[in-house]
C-alpha cells in the first residue's frame, strides 16, 4: 500500500494541468525580458578585466581587447579620496534606509487612520507626486532656492538683514539638504506600499480590539505593526542590497557638480561618471562589478541575519 501511495503522489506531483499552462504563458514575457536584459548582458562582465578598445563590433572588441587582470579595479581602491567616497556612499544609504522605513510607515499609519477618505486620497497624491519628478527638475527648483544672486532663500535672509549664503560653496549644509530631498522624493512610494498592506488587514482584528477596550495606540502596536513586519523586513533587505549604490541625479545634478561639495556629495556612482571622462570603459565596468558583488553579499548577509532572528520573515 505504501508503494502504491507513493506512486500516486509522484504522478500527481508531475501532472500538468490547465492552470499550469496559463501561469506559464503569463510568465513567458517576464522570463524573456530577464533573459534579454539581465542574464545575457552578464557576458559583458569580462570587460572589467580587459583594456576594452573600440575597433569593430562588440564581440570582436571584447575578444580582441587585451587582458589586464585587476588593473581596472585599482582606481577604486588606490584613490586618495577612497575613504571619503566609501564613507559618503555607505553613510548616506544607512540614513536613507532608516528614514525610508520609519517615515513611510508612520505616514501610512496616519493616513490609514483618517476617517475622511477623500482627504486621505489627496494626501497620498500630494506625497506621491515628487516620486515622478526627475532630479533634473529638482535641480532646477533647487537652483531657484539656493542661487546666490536671486535665490529665494537669500532673498528671505536679506529681508531680515542677514548676509547671503553661497549655498553651493558651503558643504556643511548639504548633508541635511540631500537627506531631506531624498526623503521628500521617496517617502510617497514607500508610504503607498505600506498603506496597501494596512488596507488589506482584516477589519475584524480592530473590531475585536475595540470591544476589548484597546486604544488606537494599542491597536497600532499590537495589530498594525506586527502585520506590517513582513513587508518592513522585505523592504529593508532590498534596501540593504543597494547600500553601495546611490542616486546619481541626487548627488550630481542637485549639487550641480560643485567642487566645493566634493567631500559631502561624492559617491561611487559620481566617481565612476567623472572617471569616465578621462578613464576607460573597463574601469566603469570594474566599479559596477564591485558594486554588484558587494550588494549581493550584503543582501544575502541581511537575509541570513533576519532568518536567524525570525525565519518566517526572511525572503529565502
Amino acid at each position: 500500500m505504501s508503494a502504491k501511495s507513493e506512486q500516486l503522489k509522484k504522478s500527481k506531483r508531475f501532472q500538468w494541468r490547465k492552470q499550469d499552462i496559463e501561469l506559464t504563458l503569463l510568465a513567458i514575457p517576464t522570463t524573456i525580458w530577464y533573459i534579454l536584459f539581465c542574464f545575457l548582458p552578464m557576458f559583458g562582465i569580462i570587460i572589467a578585466f580587459k583594456n576594452f578598445k573600440i575597433s569593430g563590433g562588440f564581440l570582436s572588441n571584447v575578444f580582441n581587447s587585451p587582458w589586464v587582470g585587476l588593473k581596472n579595479f585599482e582606481f577604486l581602491f588606490k584613490s586618495n579620496d577612497a575613504w571619503i567616497i566609501i564613507r559618503n556612499t555607505i553613510g548616506y544609504n544607512i540614513i536613507f534606509i532608516i528614514l525610508g522605513i520609519v517615515l513611510p510607515v508612520v505616514f501610512a499609519i496616519m493616513i490609514g487612520l483618517l476617517h475622511n477618505r477623500k482627504a486621505g486620497k489627496v494626501y497620498q497624491t500630494m506625497m506621491f507626486l515628487p516620486y515622478f519628478l526627475s532630479w533634473v527638475v529638482v535641480s532646477a527648483v533647487g537652483w531657484a532656492f539656493f542661487s546666490f544672486d536671486k535665490g529665494i532663500l537669500n532673498q528671505f535672509l536679506g529681508s531680515f538683514g542677514a548676509e547671503s549664503i553661497n549655498w553651493y560653496m558651503e558643504p556643511q549644509y548639504w548633508p541635511y539638504i540631500l537627506i531631506f530631498l531624498n526623503v521628500w522624493k521617496s517617502i510617497g512610494y514607500g508610504m503607498i506600499i505600506y498603506l496597501a498592506t494596512i488596507t488589506a488587514i482584516d477589519s475584524s482584528y480592530y473590531e475585536a480590539a475595540v470591544i476589548d477596550g484597546a486604544s488606537i495606540w494599542q491597536q497600532i502596536r499590537f495589530i498594525t505593526i506586527p502585520l506590517l513586519k513582513l513587508v518592513i523586513v522585505m523592504m529593508f533587505i532590498l534596501s540593504v542590497g543597494r547600500i553601495f549604490y546611490t542616486d546619481f541625479g541626487l548627488f550630481y545634478q542637485v549639487t550641480r557638480d560643485s567642487n566645493s561639495l566634493f567631500e559631502v556629495a561624492t559617491t561611487i556612482d559620481v566617481l565612476v561618471y567623472k572617471q569616465l571622462k578621462s578613464a576607460t570603459i573597463g574601469m566603469a565596468s570594474a566599479a559596477a562589478f564591485v558594486q554588484s558583488v558587494l550588494g549581493c553579499i550584503t543582501i544575502l548577509t541581511a537575509n541570513w541575519i533576519v532568518k536567524k532572528i525570525d525565519s518566517d520573515s526572511a525572503m529565502i
